[in-house]
């Protein structure tokens, strides 16, 4: 059934002023939403040809093209082009093993972010983008951040404020869990304090808020834990503000770098310039932060942690500067996750 424009007018006209507010904030977004796709969708490729076309199977050069596809852009269909690798002779689009890959709704995305920016739950986002599954958000998120974790931090600079923190190990969405009962909202440990049940996370910031975040096994956090994780990022030019955990103190002294240590009792926070403050409360922002998930699986927390620094290197600013360089970002990057990629994961230390 055809409905003309003055029929539409005629309907919004008898809506009373809630319902006309509702709908001027949905128009507003989707055609925000809409008139930027194109323009994210071009930057991609642009910046991942400004050195020359590379094909993404073999890294030859040797690239030609190779007809053209037809995909929706801004809510019209238009044609995109194709490449083919001459050495191996396998075709790839700009999209080819990135974030976006295969989507079949890439207008959809850019709110899609707008609602991670914003927190929002799978469920919520899936009414406010519309025409998308919870379920499969749930996978355009973890494909989007499996990208932005592999995103290398600069060295550190100055002072590097240095102290772990604990989550309970989870597998949360798995059916079937042997050697335990389900718990339920997170639940709680068995044994009291740090033990081999609680996923160590260890995070490094320094006064320029470079930020190092990542979980490197179960129990204590080890010295060679340490070295492979951040060592690279480190010189003994670095002085080290750290908790009084030994395996800083003996890091610190193999690579001959100066520290400062901090007792967890909080009696003495600071010696000079010196002192923890800031990653202790980046950890409390992380831990009220992640609580809305209710329980995180262990094999998805780098994920996490990875949104969490993100969104905090934003300052949580949702606009539609950051919401396009977050999906630019992370679209840069190699990825070859798939959903049975994703779902079939496990945790590995």
């Amino acid at each position: 059934m055809n409905v003309r424009a003055t029929d539409i007018l005629k309907a919004i006209q008898k809506l009373n002023p809630a319902e006309k507010h509702r709908l001027r904030e949905y128009l507003i977004d989707a055609l925000t939403a809409s008139s930027s796709t194109g323009t994210v969708l071009q930057e991609i490729s642009e910046r991942k040809n400004k050195s020359g076309y590379h094909c993404p199977d073999c890294e030859s050069e040797h690239i030609v093209r190779y007809g053209t596809y037809s995909t929706i852009v801004d809510g019209d269909e238009v044609e995109k082009q194709r490449y083919r690798c001459k050495a191996c002779k396998k075709t790839f689009t700009d999209l080819t093993n990135t974030a976006l890959y295969r989507t079949r709704h890439l207008n959809q995305w850019i709110k899609f972010i707008e609602c991670m920016i914003e927190g929002y739950s799978l469920r919520k986002s899936a009414e406010l983008v519309g025409n998308i599954t919870h379920v499969t958000l749930f996978y355009w998120r973890h494909k989007l951040l499996s990208s932005l974790k592999q995103i290398e931090i600069s060295n550190f600079e100055g002072i590097v404020e240095m102290d772990e923190t604990y989550f309970l190990y989870s597998e949360k969405g798995q059916r079937k869990i042997k050697d335990r009962k389900p718990r339920k909202r997170g639940g709680s440990a068995k044994k009291r304090g740090i033990s081999n049940e609680q996923v160590c996370v260890l995070v490094a910031r320094d006064r320029e808020k470079m930020t190092f975040s990542q979980t490197l096994g179960m129990g204590r956090l080890t010295k060679e834990q340490l070295d492979k994780a951040i060592g690279h990022k480190l010189s003994n030019e670095n002085v080290l503000c750290t908790d009084s955990w030994r395996a800083f103190k003996t890091y610190a002294a193999e690579k001959g770098m100066d520290i400062y240590q901090f007792k967890s009792d909080g009696k003495v926070r600071t010696k000079g310039l010196y002192h923890i403050q800031n990653v202790n409360n980046y950890h409390r922002r992380l831990k009220g932060w992640i609580q809305r998930f209710n329980g995180v699986a262990t094999k998805y927390l780098n994920n996490y942690l990875a949104w969490f620094q993100v969104l905090e290197s934003i300052q949580h600013q949702r606009n539609p500067i950051t919401m396009n360089d977050l999906m630019i970002k992370g679209n840069l990057i190699q990825n070859i996750e798939t959903y049975d990629t994703l779902r079939l994961s496990r945790f590995t230390i």
